[in-house]
């Protein structure tokens, strides 16, 4: 992806990368679903999807919670459960009601209930294996594990996996 420099002639410092992917989302239940591209969002919560695609496909609003925005004001937005289709997976997942004309965003809770995580290098979603918290694994038998899950050892031009990699010992040290 090739980033435009900022007003100033400056690029971000951010090698945080942004990229959509093909999603369905549905009522629970229903047989009518409305393909979009979400923006891949790893620092909202939830998916989002614009009221009225929701509303147009019959998903009524659950129960509502506050979410804390990028400019700081403290909001609430209604919710509620859908079926989504991901990467030829359907499933449930929960949604927010975003503003009309909202772009969809494809959220980290919707992420891990796929059991996917973000390749940022490749611009890319990679299924990655749960997490059991406090498990006592140790890195080498983490290696072990995602060597099963990937075929081999990431290479060394493979840094989105490598990445990954490093996470899942991170956090089994928690």
């Amino acid at each position: 992806m090739r980033r435009l420099p900022y007003p100033g002639g400056s690029t971000s410092p951010s090698r945080v990368s942004h990229f959509w992917v093909p999603i369905q989302v549905g009522p629970r239940g229903g047989a009518r679903s409305e393909p979009l591209e979400a923006l891949v969002d790893t620092g909202s919560t939830y998916t989002w999807v614009a009221r009225e695609v929701l509303e147009a496909l019959g998903v009524e609003p659950q129960r509502e919670r506050p979410f804390l925005l990028a400019d700081g004001r403290l909001v609430q937005y209604p919710m509620a459960w859908v079926q989504i289709t991901l990467e030829g997976t359907e499933q449930p997942t929960i949604v927010v009601f975003a503003p009309t004309g909202s772009e969809p965003i494809l959220g980290v809770v919707t992420l891990e209930e796929f059991g996917l995580a973000v390749d940022p290098v490749n611009e890319r979603l990679i299924s990655v294996p749960g997490l059991a918290k406090g498990a006592g694994l140790d890195e080498a038998l983490i290696t072990e594990r995602l060597n099963l899950v990937y075929g081999s050892q990431p290479s060394e031009t493979d840094e989105g996996l490598r990445e990954i990699q490093r996470a899942v010992i991170a956090r089994s040290e928690w």
